[in-house]
């Protein structure tokens, strides 16, 4: 080993150490390797950020922007329309589930997918009396191995793709992927549906089985007296003064007879108003007491109060990639930047006691959040929520939902028949769709999952600086030496299982690009085309079953699903072995 092998081995093992660590986001864990190859010498000053323009990354985005296009247009509510008449019987929702969004993560982001279809299984699951953690883990699984099927399913196809087209040889294609894909999604899905799903655990939303948040003991009435030093001030004032010691949102004004729901923060009170307040019992006496309140008596309340329909509730999960991690909603001020309340969070199934405004958010932390209808979804989308809860479906118009269908299914004949370029067809979708008003350039960019992008683009060149110093060539030596006496399928074996593994640990992004150097440097020692071992690669950055930290779709059912980290391997390792012996005579009757 050479000090530029010894220098790249580091920085991967020290890049793998702090993904696993979690500690840093592994965009910026990215970038850090990147910059530190680059201080080395190991990769050119002039291409150094490549990666942000490698078709693989232009790629991911388009397809992302697509995504939200038919989310927009209601395709994908289409799809999903009928389940709610599909029965209660679990492996007849856990087979519709499990189908439906594979086939819908084949031709979109598979998270997307799945956070469409996670609010539909919720409420299947509570319609037919069990256990949400019934059907999430599926579902989530479902994602994974639709995604295989297809060019554009999962951003490691896209990868594998791409390090076909610089071995030498065209890249993959849109369907290329098509044969190996579709025969473990059946096999997997049918395996789910018939015996999977038996082995996730079945935990209830809470003991007594009701919704896991349950606000009617925590709104109270308080009416602002004659005199009251909070008449003729604001909210926002009201809100000030008491909130460094008590914890309360304010999901309501009655003034007279009218009713406003979530008020503005600048509202100013009158003498006589009414406020809707959420707060504990010591909360409560504190806004009493500090702000010189009174509660609101059984006169005051006499056809008044806030009809059940006009309070918008909503449980919503934190995904992966929001804007709330890490922060509280103290700090984001979200009353006066999005009239959001948050009312309670859970974690662990279980909710959290302390003060909610002071609450710390984390990836998957479930939040009941209350706003105005018209603007809550909006909200949400922007902070990085999921809603949980069943939602009323877009359906769209008939001529959206064919003009986002239309414009995509060009793409792709256009693609298939090779008239351009995967990436410039994408885009050229993604833009027409913006141009037609299936969704606006804010939505566009709301869309992109930047820290995927920021990831492979740094990730691409330190994948080359692996390959460029002849590490790829050394790892490639050894395991050849330890699988020598290993046929073509055992090899072939040997390399997914461990693109599987670590695919398990970091994201599958970042494992597609570190082993499949490292499988195209084994292909030329064995003299093989480099077809079959970037295929195993591609599989096996795809299916990882094992944990909650392999794939955002794992992460994304962990709380709402009440599961815990051992809970994966349950069904994901039987799932991961039937994905191999299924997936490698198939690879070498295409591919070899």
């Amino acid at each position: 080993m050479n000090a530029e092998q010894g220098i790249v081995f580091g920085v991967l093992l020290a890049t793998l150490g702090m993904f696993i660590w979690n500690r840093l986001r592994f965009d910026v864990v990215a970038m850090l390797a990147l910059l530190v190859v680059a201080v080395a010498g190991l990769v050119p000053a002039d291409t150094v950020f490549s990666g942000f323009g490698h078709p693989a990354v232009i790629t991911v985005a388009a397809v992302l922007v697509i995504s939200q296009g038919l989310v927009n247009a209601g395709v994908v509510d289409t799809i999903a329309r009928f389940l709610g008449r599909v029965g209660n019987n679990p492996v007849i929702q856990v087979t519709t589930l499990t189908l439906i969004v594979a086939l819908c993560s084949g031709f979109m982001n598979n998270v997307g997918a799945l956070a469409l279809l996670m609010p539909v299984a919720i409420w299947m699951s509570r319609q037919g009396g069990h256990s949400p953690s019934l059907l999430l883990m599926p579902l989530a699984f479902g994602s994974l191995l639709g995604g295989t099927m297809t060019l554009i399913g999962t951003p490691p196809n896209i990868i594998i793709a791409s390090y076909r087209g610089g071995a030498g040889e065209a890249p993959f294609g849109m369907f290329d992927f098509l044969p190996v894909g579709v025969a473990i999604t059946l096999v997997g899905v049918l395996f789910i549906a018939v015996v999977g799903w038996r082995f996730t655990p079945h935990r209830k939303d809470s003991d007594d089985g009701k919704d896991l948040f349950s606000v009617g003991d925590y709104i109270t009435e308080v009416r602002i007296p004659e005199g009251a030093e909070a008449a003729s001030r604001t909210l926002h004032n009201l809100l000030k003064k008491v909130e460094k010691d008590a914890d309360i949102a304010v999901v309501g004004l009655i003034r007279d007879d009218s009713r406003e729901l979530a008020p503005s923060t600048f509202e100013v009170l009158k003498a006589g108003d009414i406020l809707l307040v959420q707060a504990d019992t010591d909360s409560l006496q504190q806004l009493l007491d500090t702000a010189g309140l009174e509660l609101a008596d059984d006169e005051d309340r006499e056809d008044k109060s806030l009809g059940e329909g006009d309070v918008v509730l909503q449980e919503v999960v934190i995904t992966t990639d929001s804007q709330l991690i890490g922060r509280t909603s103290n700090r984001l001020n979200l009353r006066e930047h999005h009239s959001m309340n948050v009312i309670a969070v859970a974690r662990q199934g279980q909710r959290l006691q302390e003060r909610v405004g002071n609450i710390r958010f984390r990836a998957g932390d479930i939040l009941l959040v209350q706003g105005p209808e018209e603007s809550l979804a909006e909200a949400l989308s922007t902070l990085g929520c999921l809603p949980l809860a069943e939602r009323g479906l877009r359906i769209g118009s008939p001529r959206r939902t064919i003009m986002a269908t239309g414009l995509f299914a060009v793409a792709l004949v256009i693609i298939v028949s090779g008239g351009l370029s995967a990436p410039v067809a994408l885009v050229g979708a993604a833009v027409a769709m913006v141009i037609v008003g299936l969704l606006t350039t804010a939505e566009a960019y709301r869309a992109i999952d930047w820290s995927i992008i920021v990831l492979l683009a740094a990730m691409i060149p330190v994948g080359q600086a692996l390959k460029t110093t002849g590490g790829a060539k050394l790892i490639a030596d050894q395991m050849l030496v330890v699988g020598s006496d290993l046929p073509i399928a055992g090899m072939l074996a040997l390399i997914m299982v461990s693109t599987m593994v670590l695919s398990n640990v970091v994201n599958n992004a970042a494992a597609a690009i570190i082993v499949a150097p490292i499988a195209i440097s084994l292909s030329n020692q064995l003299d093989l085309s480099v077809d079959p071992v970037l295929m195993a690669v591609a599989i096996g950055a795809s299916c990882a079953f094992l944990t909650p930290i392999g794939h955002q779709s794992n992460a994304l059912v962990m709380e709402p699903g009440g599961y815990r980290f051992g809970d994966y391997w349950r069904l994901g390792l039987p799932l991961s072995v039937l994905v191999v012996v299924v997936s490698i005579p198939v690879i070498l009757w295409v591919w070899t």
